[in-house]
């Protein structure tokens, strides 16, 4: 556990821009400066950040690495992160240079989940394809056999990852008639289960053969880096769709976009992107494929609140407490 201690009216610096009302308090609070441009800061003005501020407010677009750690400067003390991943932060580094790390856990669950949803119901009833028909003026018309999707209600959802976002999935799912799996390191309460109305499969492959809907909510770390890998994607019927607002690196991609062309995975919803903003030319080829730019989280009121998360762990590492939603070892 690394050192706490007060520090009064701490330098703050924020790598992007965050809503209004937050950075008005930030600088209300702290010593701080905003990016109010949202110009994402190169690694060397990231490093020149890191060598003057007490804490440092990056983004899940900014790569804190083992480097820029070890040659940020001796008063950073508190990293404090706004977004719940934490995978673009060097965590051993920072343990080993004493600085405390933050997330905002929670606060993003609820949105996140409406977009799985969204995608669970958009790629099989085909709705991307529709509204792009209509917008293209060929639409001729209601017929019998036009836009001929699946209804999702009777089938079997499979989720990796059974943690607040997933169970919050289940949940919703669970209300359109959908049967739930899911699979985690370890099994749920039987009382979580039961609301959730689950059932824990302790072996993946078992579950992805017996799905017909696959959503992903596991955090990024060396545990789930391709962990959906080409063997594995062999493992579901062809008839399966797969669903993603996680971590783009969870899949693997090449191995997914072969699956999609050559028919082995009936369609996929992607919120995420294994090289983010790039995106496979090959994905943008798809009909099948419903693709949206990483806003499983982007509502006002998930970003408000997750900027109260960081503003709350500031306050309690500067008055010399714990932080609330320090990063521990071995976080997952």
């Amino acid at each position: 556990m690394v050192e706490t201690r007060r520090c009064a009216n701490p330098k703050v610096i924020v790598t992007r821009e965050l809503p209004d009302a937050v950075m008005d308090r930030l600088e209300a609070l702290f010593d701080a400066t905003n990016n109010r441009t949202d110009r994402a800061m190169t690694r060397d003005e990231l490093a020149a950040a890191m060598q003057s501020c007490d804490v440092f407010v990056p983004t899940m677009t900014d790569t804190i690495d083992a480097a820029l750690i070890e040659g940020a400067g001796e008063r950073l003390r508190l990293i404090a992160n706004f977004g719940a991943g934490v995978n673009h932060i060097d965590l051993k580094a920072a343990r080993a240079r004493g600085i405390i790390v933050t997330n905002t856990p929670g606060v993003l669950t609820e949105d996140t989940a409406d977009m799985t949803l969204a995608l669970i119901l958009s790629v099989p009833r085909r709705l991307a394809e529709g509204e792009k028909l209509v917008r293209s003026g060929q639409w001729t018309g209601w017929s019998p056999g036009g836009m001929l999707g699946h209804r999702i209600g009777g089938k079997a959802l499979g989720i990796i990852g059974m943690g607040r976002i997933g169970q919050a999935v289940a949940r919703r799912a669970r209300a359109f008639g959908l049967s739930i799996h899911y699979h985690n390191r370890h099994r749920l309460p039987k009382v979580v289960e039961a609301e959730c109305g689950a059932q824990w499969h302790p072996n993946l492959d078992e579950m992805l053969g017996a799905i017909d809907i696959l959503t992903i909510h596991t955090p990024l770390n060396d545990d789930s880096r391709d962990l959906l890998d080409a063997r594995r994607i062999a493992l579901m019927r062809a008839h399966v769709y797969l669903i993603n607002t996680s971590r783009g690196g969870v899949v693997d991609e090449d191995a997914m976009v072969a699956a999609l062309a050559e028919g082995r995975l009936a369609g996929a919803g992607l919120d995420v992107w294994r090289h983010e903003p790039e995106i496979d030319p090959r994905l943008l080829a798809l009909s099948n494929v419903v693709m949206t730019p990483h806003m499983g989280s982007a509502t006002y009121e998930g970003r408000f609140a997750t900027g109260e998360k960081v503003i709350t762990n500031i306050r309690m590492w500067a008055d010399g407490h714990r932080p609330p939603d320090q990063v521990l070892e071995g976080w997952a």
